[in-house]
């Protein structure tokens, strides 16, 4: 028998994911968030969720424009640390001691020392509720070639990423591979 749990942003896992904007005065700001997925295949899109509250939403209704970094277990700390300070009062870059990089191609910077970053341009956005939906269009994905396999692809035992569970509040690895998508369901 199942337990419920009610009507809750009760799923596992989510991702641990950093948002990249700039404020008004240009200052690099970053935020982490755990409500976010991809969305779309053609065009490459993928979506964050966003209170209005947050300094992060202002910056990205003004630019239009996010990056996200995705941290590895060494920067779990520091990706924490994104999630539980406001930029409106710290430069979080400086306190974290990490680098802020200008996108080539978005108006916003990733986190230079976390081994994957998506630049993402807004092409839509709604309200649900308390929440604002960004829809990224994907311009870019940039991997770090130290956590690429040898067949060239990103490796996500090297990559090292981690996600959050909403029900705890706690972080947890990601875990071994246990089969091969879109085969190992061929032969039931």
């Amino acid at each position: 028998m199942k337990k419920s749990f009610g009507a809750k942003t009760l799923i596992v896992p989510t991702p641990v994911w950093c948002v990249g904007s700039y404020d008004a005065n240009g200052t690099p700001n970053v935020m982490t968030i755990a409500w976010g997925g991809i969305c779309c295949s053609i065009p490459p899109c993928v979506t964050v969720s966003l209170r209005k509250a947050t300094y992060t939403y202002g910056n990205i209704m003004a630019r239009q424009a996010y990056t996200l970094s995705v941290p590895s277990e060494r920067y779990l700390k520091e990706a924490d640390y994104f999630g539980v300070a406001s930029g409106r009062n710290v430069s979080k870059f400086q306190e974290a001691g990490l680098t802020p990089v200008k996108s080539e191609l978005v108006d916003a910077p990733y986190v230079g020392e976390f081994p994957m970053v998506l630049e993402c341009k807004v092409i839509h956005h709604y309200e649900i509720g308390l929440h604002t939906h960004f829809v990224g269009e994907i311009l870019d994905v940039k991997i770090d070639e130290a956590v690429l396999g040898d067949d060239g692809k990103p490796d996500i035992g090297k990559i090292r990423p981690f996600v959050f569970n909403p029900e705890d509040r706690r972080y947890y690895r990601v875990g071994e591979c246990v089969g091969n998508a879109f085969e190992v369901g061929k032969k039931p």
